[in-house]
């Protein structure tokens, strides 16, 4: 389940979204190198070098949990997630809350149902005219909000390639089984008091951010934030704006270790 580790220091793992691999999160390493956390990027199970183990998404968040415990012990980490992913590791940090130093999520699932979310009508910002409207680039016209070369370069080189390799027959599977047993907010229904970030896109037409807004109360430190002009790959269509965020996020954590806060709140 671990496809790469980067950096040193204290750990931080990042887990992707459904269909697609590790590399779409590669992107932030340009906010996250440097500040002394190593980074360590998960593949789910239907990505091409994955085990096809899971048969739904709490058997994927329990093995997710399992690895972690496997690689670090009893080492405390902070966690990542993007869209399905931000619903794992939501769940992993309620189950594993005494070791979790912060939570960050991009555009979580948090409404499994798709019929149930509460989402913007699909809404494109901009758009170059230049771009190509081929069958080779209908996957990101269906998706980006921000249509323009450098997005559909990030696109082609961060998420076409895990699109192209996940296992399909056993996306449909975990499909059928989507959601958790439990919420991870209901079934831990105690604040999450260390530092968090919650960010959404006002264009995400996917996930939305009604749903995750109405979490705020739940997380008493949490940054949550709805940017404009940004859609469900929001991290490729809004980097320096994505990257800060993820900057003062770690800040906050560093602060609490530097303090002692961050062994209080668990």
């Amino acid at each position: 389940m671990i496809a790469r580790e980067i950096g040193h220091g204290r750990p931080l793992v990042l887990v992707h979204g459904f269909e697609v691999d590790h590399r779409i999160m590669l992107p932030l390493e340009g906010a996250l190198d440097g500040l002394g956390w190593r980074r360590i990027y998960l593949d789910l199970p239907w990505t091409e070098l994955a085990s096809p183990t899971a048969a739904g998404t709490q058997e994927v968040a329990d093995g997710v949990v399992q690895e972690i415990r496997q690689h670090l012990g009893e080492e405390p980490f902070a966690l990542v997630g993007n869209s399905f992913g931000g619903m794992i590791v939501r769940h992993v940090a309620h189950a594993l809350k005494d070791q979790v130093l912060g939570l960050a999520t991009l555009v979580s699932v948090v409404t499994a149902s798709h019929e149930d979310r509460i989402l913007p009508d699909r809404r494109i910002i901009s758009r170059d005219p230049a771009l190509p409207t081929d069958t080779a680039t209908e996957d990101f016209r269906e998706m980006a909000v921000l249509q323009s070369a450098d997005t559909l370069a990030a696109f082609s080189r961060y998420v076409l390639p895990g699109l192209r390799g996940a296992d399909q027959a056993l996306i449909e599977r975990i499909a059928a089984d989507y959601a958790l047993d439990a919420e991870p907010e209901a079934a831990y229904p105690e604040p999450f008091e260390a530092p968090s970030l919650h960010i959404f896109g006002r264009q995400d037409h996917v996930t939305g951010y009604e749903d995750g807004w109405a979490l705020r109360e739940h997380y008493p430190r949490g940054t949550f934030t709805v940017l404009d002009a940004a859609g469900h790959n929001l991290h490729l269509e809004r980097p320096a704006l994505v990257a800060a965020l993820l900057r003062d996020w770690v800040a906050r954590m560093d602060a609490d270790l530097n303090t002692g806060a961050g062994s209080e709140s668990g």
